[in-house]
Parts: structure tokens; C-alpha cells; sequence
């Protein structure tokens, strides 16, 4: 399946709620453990780039508005 989309994280303002997660049906999201944002927390980041279907669940949970989802346009 190619990419339908691209998640951006502002990694810097993310607070690892993890909220995000759960919601995301082609399971490419997780909290990156090995590290931390500017602000100690664990941020979110994107496994599968390539698996985006840019359904925009993990924008629609973020209680931050974090998490921008960039569609792409059919060829």
C-alpha cells in the first residue's frame, strides 16, 4: 500500500499522553522510549511512514494539537 499521507509531530510539545495510539488503524504510531523532548517527555513518533493512510485519528485525539496530517494529492 503506498502512502496516502504524512504525519507531522511538533516533538517539542508533545507530552507522550499516548492518546493517539490506539485510534490509528494501521498501528504505525509509538512513544519513542529512548528518548525525550525539551521538555523531559517521551515524544511520539512514526514507525511505518509508508503505511499512512492519513486518516487523521491520531490529529483528531491529540489534546494538544501536535499532530498535523498532511494529505497527498492523486497523480
Amino acid at each position: 500500500m503506498a502512502a496516502k499521507g504524512r504525519i507531522l509531530i511538533e516533538e517539542d510539545r508533545c507530552k507522550g499522553c499516548g492518546l493517539c495510539i490506539e485510534p490509528c488503524p494501521v498501528d504505525i504510531l509509538a512513544l519513542d522510549e529512548s528518548r525525550t523532548n525539551k521538555k523531559g517527555y517521551t515524544p511520539l513518533y512514526v514507525t511505518d511512514p509508508e503505511q499512512c493512510i492519513a486518516c487523521s485519528f491520531c490529529a483528531m485525539m491529540c489534546p494538544d494539537n501536535v499532530i498535523t496530517v498532511e494529505r497527498f494529492k492523486k497523480a
